[in-house]
């Protein structure tokens, strides 16, 4: 977070500290809430770099035009090429699979999704100003094309000839990723589909995915056009590296798949509500979280989950989730949802929560670094949780260490982390919003698995996964529930 942004959490500390509890509720509406897909815009005129319309082509066909990233677009100021963005030391470059590393083409030809609703409205402004000059000097061809209306990149991944492309590039927040991933995973060709690189250029509010990429480029820590140019130069350098997915199983049968996170609870009551101040950038986080510490919430539910050293590569899949109805991979690690778990998964004791957070990545935004404890390794993801019981104060002390990566350190014993390569969370009745990669979910019990190195995206070279430690488990030793912190 800014200086900024810190000082106006610590005025604001005396005020959270005398609100009252929440009483435990559901949160209000957000139906009317904007998301990254963003609303129909005008396109922008142009010649070369033009927008397509989807009105003009229901596809993109051979009468689009081929662009050349050579022209900047008029009043544009092209992004200097200094080098203030150094790599920090120490970063190894290694393939976290093991495996050799792929590379996009040279020149290679991509297709640009960009929203420019997304975050304060200045996308394609960006575009012209900081990624069309590098795109030009790397001979990257693009053709872009500007969403309209929620879940629009999702429709048009599933109807376009990827074979046009050598990568997609996603120019938005974490939403329209979403949007682009599970549009390819719906297509009737989805396992090759799946394998056409994504990139990702941040220009939303969150930006969770493209500070992780930043983090494992070995970049340090930055936003807004700081973050953008990087993230630009990850894709000019062309290095592509496999990443996780997260398959999830809703209680109505709905599948979604995600590539960075769920959240239930109080981060997901902050994505989903500071909507509304969408044109604050970055700080809309920061007003959603005074305003929900202030009447903080607690929820009910169960959870389990399997932990990352006993999870098995191959377990006789279950034919009840091997559906054909569905495109995508056997959840071999999931039974039905109206059955108990297997045995060896654990189930936490506890059933008040604040948050449960499963976090594929390293980032929950550009200043957020939930996840200090390094690269997950394949087939495993981050899961954090909150119990009942933490004051407010604490609960403010871990969001302002979060920006560094502290909030480990704060010796908090109503945060738990534990690696895991599947979960369970049954809300009871209903409470509570689900945020997947940011965007709003029915409430219901919902189980996922983490499908190892499932697709590729454009990154820099990550350290090899440190051995991770989880804390001991609660059916390993029972815990001690230390007394409420005063208010």
């Amino acid at each position: 977070m800014s200086a900024q942004v810190l000082e106006l959490l610590r005025n604001w500390t005396p005020v959270l500290l005398a609100a009252p509890w929440g009483a435990v509720s559901s949160p209000s509406d957000p139906a009317a809430a904007g998301n990254d897909a963003g609303a129909p815009t005008a396109r922008t005129p142009g010649g070369e770099g033009e927008p397509h319309s989807r009105q003009r082509d229901a596809r993109l066909g051979s009468t689009d035009k081929e662009l050349k990233a050579g022209t900047t677009a008029e009043g544009s100021t092209p992004t200097a090429l200094g080098n203030p963005w150094q790599r920090e030391p120490g970063v190894k470059a290694m393939d976290p699979a093991g495996g050799p590393w792929s590379l996009l083409p040279r020149p290679c030809r991509v297709l640009v999704l960009l929203n420019p609703r997304g975050g304060k409205g200045k996308a394609l402004q960006l575009f012209r100003s900081h990624v069309q000059p590098l795109l030009a000097q790397a001979d990257v061809s693009f053709t872009l094309m500007l969403t309209e209306r929620r879940n629009h990149a999702r429709e048009l991944v599933q109807s376009e000839e990827l074979g046009r492309w050598d990568a997609l590039v996603v120019m938005s927040g974490d939403g329209v990723m979403h949007e682009v991933v599970n549009g390819l995973m719906a297509r009737p060709d989805w396992e090759t589909a799946i394998r056409k690189p994504l990139c990702s250029l941040p220009a939303g509010s969150g930006n969770a995915l493209a500070a992780s990429l930043n983090h494992y480029a070995g970049y340090k820590q930055v936003t807004n056009e700081d973050l953008l140019t990087n993230c630009t130069q990850l894709l000019c350098g062309r290095l592509l590296a496999p990443m996780n997915l997260l398959s999830l199983q809703m209680a109505s049968g709905l599948r979604v798949f995600s590539v960075l996170s769920l959240a239930w609870g109080f981060i997901a009551d902050v994505d989903i509500e500071s909507e509304k101040f969408r044109r604050l950038g970055e700080m809309r986080f920061t007003v959603g979280t005074i305003l929900r510490l202030a009447t903080l919430r607690i929820y009910r539910g169960r959870l389990a989950y399997l932990p990352a050293e006993r999870a098995v590569s191959k377990v006789p899949a279950f034919p009840a989730l091997d559906r054909q109805d569905q495109p995508g991979p056997v959840d071999t690690q999931l039974v039905p949802l109206g059955e108990p778990v297997p045995p060896h998964w654990t189930v936490v004791p506890e059933q008040d929560f604040v948050l449960v957070l499963a976090l594929l990545h390293s980032h929950l935004g550009s200043e957020m670094f939930a996840a200090p404890m390094g690269h997950c390794a394949a087939g495993t993801m981050h899961l954090f949780y909150v119990r009942a019981g933490v004051s407010r104060a604490m609960l403010l002390r871990l969001f302002l260490a979060m920006e560094k990566g502290r909030h480990m350190d704060c010796g908090c014993p109503y945060l738990q982390y534990v690696p895991v390569a599947a979960f369970r969370l049954e809300p009871k009745d209903g409470k509570g919003m689900f945020a997947v990669d940011g965007e709003l979910v029915v409430s219901e019990a919902v189980q996922g698995q983490v499908h190892p190195n499932y697709f590729q995206m454009v990154s820099g070279r990550v350290e090899p996964p440190a051995p991770l430690e989880p804390q001991p488990l609660p059916s390993q030793k029972p815990q001690q529930t230390p007394p409420p912190e005063p208010l």
